[in-house]
This record gives structure tokens, C-alpha cells and sequence, in this order.
């Protein structure tokens, strides 16, 4: 890690933390206890208002105030890498979200960073060519969000087709598919449905509630 990302990694502990060691910070950026003293000592002579001493802890004034957009070399690669694998992946209103964020992100950065975002080396090919799961991530997420019951044709790996009244509870990407959780009405149970199977999909007026049971929660805990 550049010296200078350690020093932004040492303020963001700092500022979720009330009081941090020496020892903490080291063994959290894999660096002596030296090193973070010299760190330190340079970050309070650059103006930044740490108060502590060694052995006792050091301590942020809650008052510093801390530019919002700073991003590590690596941070910005995972930053692109999200970004075009939601542009691949995902519905159209996604896609042009994730392309938002990193244009204000990049209208922020100093010019070495933003030379990360143009060259970084990362990618998320769609090979097939298309994406079936976009046709319907959409209202999938409208019908999560406003928890609403959903109405849909499933085609079943074995070809056999039903109708299937469900309450979505959530998204889950699995490369190459997406994949809908969901009580479902008929099997009177949880399961999980292939976006690419679904078809003649309909929002219903009908609201769902959070019933015992039957949540996403619930789900989880079935997992386990």
C-alpha cells in the first residue's frame, strides 16, 4: 500500500472509531507500530486534528471535516468493475445509475486517479451477446421495492409451464443468471425462479405485508 493511501486508511479508522491504538492501526494496514507513529505524527503536522499519545490511543475531533470523494488506486479499480458488470448484468435504469455514479465520481478526482477509471484493466464481458435477464429485472425490483405480489408464466427446466402468484422478496445474481426468491402461492412455500424463465409477468394491485413466515428472513433462516 503508497504511503499516502495508508494515511487515508488511517483517518477512516480514526473516524469510525472513539479511540484507536497504535496497535489497532497496525495490525489492521500490516505495518509496524513505528510506522504508524511516524504516520501520525506527519498527519498532525499536516494540520489534521488527531489528540492521543503513544500507549494510550488516539482520538479524531469530530468537528475535521474530510473530503468526501478521496478513493484509493484500488478502490477506483473495484469502483469500475461494479459499474460495468451492472452495465452487463442488469436492467437499463441500473445501467444508467451505475454509469451517473462514475461520472461524479470521476468529475471529483485529481487527474492520476481518473486516468484509473479510463485504463483500468477490469472487465465484465457479456459473451452471449445478450442479456435475458434485463427484460424483467425491472419490474422485479419496482414489485420488491412497493411490495407488491407478482403474477408470472415459469417455464421449469423440464419444459413444464405454470402460473405462478408470488411474493418477491428479493434479487440474487448468479453468474450468468438472476435469480428471483419468492413465497410462492401455489407450492404454499419459498422458492427460487430463474429470471430467464419467466414470462407474460404482471404486477398485481395487491400489496403483501410482513407475515411471519413467510419474509426474507424467514427464507434465510430456512437456510441455514
Amino acid at each position: 500500500m503508497r504511503r499516502a493511501d495508508r494515511l487515508f486508511q488511517i483517518i477512516q479508522i480514526l473516524r469510525k472509531r472513539r479511540i484507536t491504538t497504535a496497535a489497532h492501526l497496525a495490525d489492521e494496514l500490516e505495518v509496524s507500530k513505528r510506522t504508524i507513529y511516524r504516520d501520525l505524527q506527519d498527519l498532525i503536522g499536516s494540520g489534521v486534528p488527531i489528540e492521543g499519545e503513544a500507549g494510550v490511543g488516539y482520538v479524531l475531533s469530530k468537528t475535521y471535516d474530510f473530503p468526501p470523494l478521496m478513493f484509493t488506486e484500488e478502490e477506483i479499480e473495484a469502483l469500475v468493475l461494479g459499474v460495468r458488470i451492472v452495465k452487463q448484468w442488469t436492467d437499463k435504469g441500473l445501467a444508467i445509475a451505475a454509469g451517473n455514479i462514475l461520472s461524479k465520481v470521476e468529475a471529483a478526482l485529481p487527474e492520476n486517479l481518473k486516468k484509473r477509471i479510463e485504463k483500468s484493466p477490469l472487465f465484465s464481458p457479456n459473451l452471449s451477446g445478450n442479456n435475458n435477464n434485463a427484460d424483467h429485472l425491472q419490474d422485479l425490483r419496482k414489485a420488491i421495492n412497493n411490495h407488491r405480489k407478482l403474477e408470472f408464466e415459469y417455464n421449469r427446466l423440464d419444459d413444464q409451464k405454470s402460473c405462478r402468484i408470488v411474493r418477491p422478496l428479493c434479487l440474487a445474481f448468479m453468474p450468468p443468471v438472476w435469480l428471483l426468491t419468492a413465497w410462492c402461492e401455489l407450492r404454499n412455500d419459498f422458492r427460487n425462479f430463474r429470471i430467464d424463465r419467466i414470462s407474460n409477468i404482471s404486477i398485481l394491485e395487491e400489496e403483501y405485508s410482513e407475515e411471519p413466515g413467510k419474509t426474507l428472513d424467514d427464507f434465510f433462516a430456512a437456510m441455514k
